[in-house]
């Protein structure tokens, strides 16, 4: 078969190295840059959290192990032990509608040492009074709350200055320094009463 011919044209006479040829897109320097930016930044993120996470082990905020829970310390004795001293005057008062309650309590005082007449009754202001409680004056005087409150058969203590002794300047002597405590009468030993917030 013939093989059919052409005038030449400006196509043929192209030099054997040319380079690149055809269409090329161009490089994206700023896209690469971003590229590079984001992944350090992630890198920048782990390193962050790693660290915290190391210094959280070290400091000891997070167990890796499973160690067993430490036993509490208990002390060989109560921060405030209880003792039982007569020395001290006693007010008993009812805080309850149940008649003969103070008389019945001052009873229990006077078997467990204290002298008939260091030991007064009366009634509260109010007869809703929840929970027996134990008033002292002073933080030296709470170990003897604790005592009365165990002769009793338990019951709650409090320090306040309710029904204290004050000194009197008309007088030589110091009323103040007598060591009372001060017992109201709750709810918790009236019979058949339900238990109420303490009246203010």
């Amino acid at each position: 078969m013939a093989r059919s011919t052409f005038p030449r044209d400006r196509f043929d006479d192209l030099p054997t190295e040319s380079g690149r040829v055809g269409a090329h897109r161009a490089e994206r320097p700023r896209l690469r840059g971003w590229i590079v930016f984001l992944w350090a930044a992630i890198a920048t993120l782990v390193l962050i959290i790693a660290g915290i996470f190391a210094m959280l082990v070290v400091s000891g905020r997070i167990s890796l192990g499973s160690d067993a829970a430490p036993s509490p310390t208990i002390s060989a004795e109560p921060t405030t032990p209880a003792v039982v001293d007569t020395s001290y005057s006693v007010v008993v008062l009812n805080g309850t509608p149940d008649e003969g309650l103070a008389a019945s309590v001052r009873d229990q005082i006077v078997a467990a040492g204290w002298s008939g007449d260091s030991v007064e009754t009366g009634n509260s202001d109010s007869t809703d009074f929840a929970d027996t409680t134990i008033y002292y004056r002073l933080e030296s005087d709470e170990a003897a709350a604790e005592g009365l409150a165990q002769t009793i058969g338990g019951a709650q203590i409090a320090q306040s200055d309710f029904l204290q002794p004050t000194d009197d300047p008309n007088t030589p002597a110091d009323e103040s320094d007598v060591k009372r405590l001060i017992v109201v009468i709750g709810l918790d030993r009236a019979a058949d009463q339900p238990s109420a917030s303490p009246s203010s």
